[in-house]
């Protein structure tokens, strides 16, 4: 379809569309605290419209909400809507509401807490005097509506809100909350040529931090994988956050540095499936790297005729993507990658 030519006539008919549905929206900015936020949505002053979705977070992500609170860490605006009969319609903000009240009315229990771990299994009333009252002090910035705005628009920003952001990437998330040497040292090596010519990754994963998170992984399963449970994200956060200044820097190195020398000598499409891929699986990389690194540390010197297995059916069941999160498939992956390795070691490497 051919596109519209911008003339002075459109020129002046978007100015006047902007200017109409600008006036459209009037709204205020109010500062309420979480004791009279609560109190006014017990009284039904503050509700949630029909169009709302209903209370869809999980407990993992309410107990992480509440930690945030808890440590005073920026909170998004809510948005409100006022009404003919003085009420307010809550357009934006209806999990964080539900979840205060939840927590300070309802006896919710923490859970996986990333960073007030003491806190875990607390309910509100487990919080000492101090903590109850500055945590119902914590002022909460809204924004509202005037009055006059109609439904439709109503539901428009609450579509907008809920669909036009992109939601921070977990391995985004731990980058930025966890700074520090071994965060530092990560990023570093996310930048190793080699680690980039073995391991494809789509442009648009790369700005997401995918080389962030792969390199984690390797350092975390490497030394940790026999502890791994189910749930990736604590496990990573939980050996960042352990590690983050006291590591060996030297170690790491030649664990990582020598990984990468193997593959490129011994795997003909680095982690990759072929020779054209654009992308490397989770999975596949966790396997080959952690397993390859596995075998060098019992044999430095490591040298094998061939990695013909690759293409074995075994290899492809314990790297399929549903097995990413299986602590006993994980174990096996890459314990398998080793011990492939080692069994097919020429007879001199070891001498």
């Amino acid at each position: 379809m051919a596109k519209k030519k911008v003339t002075p006539e459109r020129i002046e008919a978007a100015e006047r569309q902007l200017k109409d549905l600008q006036r459209q929206v009037e709204y205020d900015t109010k500062d309420y605290t979480l004791e009279l936020l609560l109190d006014k949505f017990e009284k039904g002053d503050f509700y949630i419209p029909d169009y709302q979705r209903q209370f869809v977070w999980k407990a993992n992500n309410r107990s992480l909400f509440i930690e945030s609170v808890l440590l005073g860490l920026p909170i998004p605006f809510m948005f409100f809507a006022g009404c003919e009969d003085g009420r307010l319609e809550i357009i934006d903000g209806a999990q964080r509401m539900q979840t205060l009240r939840e927590f300070v009315k309802y006896k919710m229990k923490l859970n996986k807490l990333a960073k007030l771990t003491e806190l875990d299994g607390f309910s509100f009333d487990d919080l000492s005097t101090a903590t109850r009252r500055k945590f119902l002090n914590r002022t909460f910035r809204v924004v509202v509506l005037d009055e006059k705005t109609t439904t439709d628009i109503r539901q428009d920003l609450f579509n907008r809100i809920n669909t036009s952001g992109v939601k921070a990437s977990d391995s985004e998330v731990r980058r930025g909350s966890y700074p520090g040497k071994l965060t530092d040292y990560i990023e570093k090596c996310c930048k190793n040529e080699l680690f980039i010519s073995l391991c494809p990754i789509s442009k648009s994963k790369a700005v997401r931090q995918e080389r962030f998170e792969l390199v984690l992984r390797f350092f975390a399963y490497l030394n940790d994988y026999k502890h791994f449970g189910h749930e990736v994200n604590p496990f990573l956060n939980d050996f960042l956050a352990k590690n983050i200044d006291s590591f060996d820097e030297q170690q790491y190195e030649v664990d990582f540095e020598g990984m990468l020398n193997f593959v490129k000598k011994h795997f003909q499409f680095g982690f990759a499936k072929t020779q054209n891929a654009t992308t490397t699986p989770r999975v596949r990389f966790e396997a080959i790297s952690v397993g390859v690194a596995l075998a060098l540390r019992e044999y430095p010197d490591l040298e094998v005729e061939n990695v013909d297995w690759l293409n074995s059916n075994d290899f492809k069941v314990l790297t399929t993507s549903d097995a990413s999160n299986n602590e006993g498939k994980l174990v096996a992956r890459v314990e398998y990658v080793r011990d492939k390795l080692i069994g097919a070691k020429v007879n001199d490497c070891d001498t």
